[in-house]
């Protein structure tokens, strides 16, 4: 079960720059301008309405003016919503995210008729520093109970691990890199460099400094029987690893990017794509350059049993 056919999405209200994700997050550019959230909120409702129009069932969520929580619009990092009716909530790298953590988000999603057996709470671990930003830092292959994970401060190994073995997963674990400047420095999620599809993988595996954790990454890959789509550390920074595969109501599949993220890639690598899935892409400009998050980021799964 790799695909879902119903995201949680949240609907920006006073979306900005935010200049704690920033320390990390070097995809973040300042844009300046009173505008940032009205051309965000275009974005938002376009790309959900190009979700819809493919049969796609998208929930959408209000976030708040109190607290401001700039980010609210990547759903993904806080929240994961699994198959046997637990729903997990993930501890936060910026102080300002953590209070996205909203019960009336659950509540609402349960009244959609959707059934939440546990909630399961891993955000302790934030006062002790350390981080697990939900499928933003980990990358699920559902149907091998694989899990990827690019080491990062919003990706602690340890908790990585402990969670993989509460949740059945085999822990791929690796360290990924981007220059930035003169510098190799930390991917900041591993969602933002690989894309796990039902029979395929996009991944720049470039950005994989280490060879023996490169090899490591492509055995398991090959061996789960995915072919690798490879995309390059400059295509990866235009957000063409930020993709996830949606199906809709029929069990069509598509996979979702923005529209820069369509734009980097070659013809070959579409060809690629297309012979297994339906590209959706949507203008995200505004949201990327602030948010330093694409298309996958906007989008958390709900796989939850339906009561």
């Amino acid at each position: 079960m790799q695909t879902t056919d119903t995201v949680l999405m949240i609907e920006p209200i006073a979306f900005g720059y935010n200049a704690e994700t920033a320390k990390n997050n070097y995809f973040q550019v300042e844009q300046k301008g009173s505008d940032i959230q009205e051309k965000a909120l275009q974005e938002f409702n376009n790309f959900v309405d190009k979700l819809r129009s493919k049969g796609i069932n998208v929930i959408t969520v209000k976030d708040t003016l109190d607290p401001h929580t700039p980010d609210s619009i990547f759903p993904n990092n806080w929240v994961s919503f699994h198959k046997d009716g637990k729903v997990v909530l993930y501890p936060m790298f910026a102080a300002n995210r953590r209070v996205e953590r909203r019960d009336d988000i659950i509540e609402n999603i349960k009244s959609q008729g959707f059934e939440v057996k546990e909630i399961d709470d891993w955000s302790f671990p934030e006062i002790q520093g350390k981080f697990l930003e939900g499928t933003g830092s980990m990358i699920f292959d559902h149907d091998n109970k694989i899990a990827y994970g690019s080491v990062s401060l919003r990706l602690d190994e340890e908790l990585f691990k402990k969670f993989c073995e509460k949740y059945g997963f085999t822990p791929i674990v690796f360290h990924s890199f981007q220059t930035v400047g003169s510098e190799r420095l930390p991917i900041y999620h591993t969602n933002v460099m690989m894309c796990v599809a039902d029979r395929f993988v996009v991944i720049c595996l470039d950005c994989i400094d280490d060879e023996l954790e490169r090899g490591k990454v492509i055995e398991t890959i090959k061996n789960s029987g995915k072919e690798i789509i490879e995309i390059s550390e400059e295509q990866m920074q235009q957000f063409a690893g930020n993709m996830l595969q949606v199906q809709n109501k029929d069990g069509k599949k598509f996979l979702v990017m923005s529209q820069t993220a369509y734009q980097s890639l070659t013809s070959a690598q579409v060809s690629n794509i297309e012979k297994y899935c339906e590209i959706i892409y949507s203008d995200l400009n505004t949201i990327e350059v602030n948010g330093g998050g694409s298309a996958r980021c906007m989008l958390a799964e709900v796989f939850l049993p339906k009561k």
